[in-house]
């Protein structure tokens, strides 16, 4: 079973956009490659221990791509011991100070995220592609509602989605003028509103690729719903190329929810875990054992669904359509596979009992694949 769902539902997602593609480091983004996921270092970029910690999690996390802010000349001083130790290919954001893009550029980042509105006049702009063409590297530009031209928010009346179109159109027309042509775009807001509609605008008037953020999007669950309500509004009409889930939370549970909302829309290939919201028939500790089965299922790349069910009756019923499942009682649990009982075991030995058929069942997926 596909994470995309039975048959009869289909595919949730739209035709991909055809967009211009640009290479970071060696990640292909736009013009049909894969929708990467991203994060960004949450700790001063000088403490180089601490940020290749996390560049790591990400990186063992499923994320492709990590951004670190350069607000100094300290910071960009350790770029080069960043680049040398980094799994995945990073990203240097840098805003105001063009001089600190340029040497991120030179300390051989695989990106650079500025904000040609915020970064300088146009010579320091010219500067800043000249160090791009240099190197090879792409830029991102980045337009957010808070940090909008002066002009526009008279034009406009405030940080609207057309205002935020607008001012990515044209930032972006600038650095191409300049004769940088590779480069991302990136639109967020606060809003899921907002944020989608200005990435439709653009969308409609660019082929630039897309970076999809809601940003600020906030802790846990406010962020993660904001979050993936607007990403997935783009994602299914086509648009966006990269992601990033904006959380107060660490980089690694931001590229683990970027991934699940790639994957409920078919996106990415991997496992999908199910499990029932309980209800005064269960009686066992759902939350507890799914809990454990998304452990087991951290290190599958297979495009599986693996149910965890609080009870018999709604075990192979509800979730016939699952590769793996197991469905709990008191003294017993029923593990299952699309809707057939393989065995009956005691509730205690319910994981172990699941392990064992998912490593039978990956088994068998590898052999056939190897075939």
């Amino acid at each position: 079973m596909s994470p995309k769902g039975s048959d009869s539902a289909g595919s949730f997602t739209a035709q991909r956009r055809l967009t211009r593609q640009v290479r970071a480091g060696n990640l292909l983004i736009g013009a049909g490659a894969p929708v990467s996921v991203q994060s960004m270092a949450k700790c001063p970029t000088t403490d180089v221990v601490q940020v290749l910690e996390q560049v790591k999690r990400v990186a063992a996390a499923g994320g492709d791509l990590m951004r670190v802010a350069v607000p100094d000349q300290a910071a960009a001083a350790v770029l080069p011991a960043l680049v040398a130790g980094s799994p995945l290919p990073l990203v240097a954001d840098i805003h105001f100070d063009w001089h600190l893009a340029v040497a991120a550029a030179r300390a051989g980042v695989a990106k650079l995220r500025i904000n040609p509105g915020n970064i300088g006049n146009r010579e320091a702009v010219a500067r800043v592609v000249e160090a791009c063409l240099e190197r090879g590297i792409p830029v991102r530009v980045g337009v957010n509602a808070g940090s909008l031209e002066r002009d526009l928010l008279a034009q406009y009346g405030g940080p609207t989605a057309e205002a935020l179109a607008d001012s990515a159109l044209r930032n972006a027309e600038i650095v191409q003028e300049l004769g940088l042509k590779d480069v991302v775009v990136s639109i967020k807001a606060a809003d899921v509103a907002r944020t989608v509609q200005a990435n439709r605008i653009f969308a409609e008037r660019s082929d630039l690729p897309l970076h999809l953020g809601i940003t600020e999007a906030g802790p846990a669950d406010e962020g993660v719903v904001k979050s993936a309500v607007g990403l997935g509004i783009l994602l299914e009409e086509g648009l966006g190329d990269t992601i990033r889930v904006s959380l107060t939370s660490p980089p690694e549970q931001e590229v683990r929810v970027g991934r699940l909302i790639l994957r409920s829309l078919g996106l990415q290939a991997g496992p999908m875990l199910v499990s029932c919201p309980t209800c005064g028939r269960t009686q066992i500790d759902v939350q507890a054992l799914a809990e454990d089965v998304a452990e087991l299922l951290s290190a599958v790349e297979e495009p599986l669904v693996v149910a965890v069910m609080g009870c018999e009756v709604n075990g192979p019923g509800e979730a016939r359509e699952a590769d793996l499942g197991v469905a709990g009682g008191r003294e017993r649990a029923l593990i299952f596979r699309q809707g057939r009982v393989l065995r009956t075991v005691p509730s205690a030995e319910a994981l172990a009992a699941l392990r064992e058929e998912l490593e039978r069942l990956l088994g068998d997926l590898r052999r056939r694949k190897a075939d």
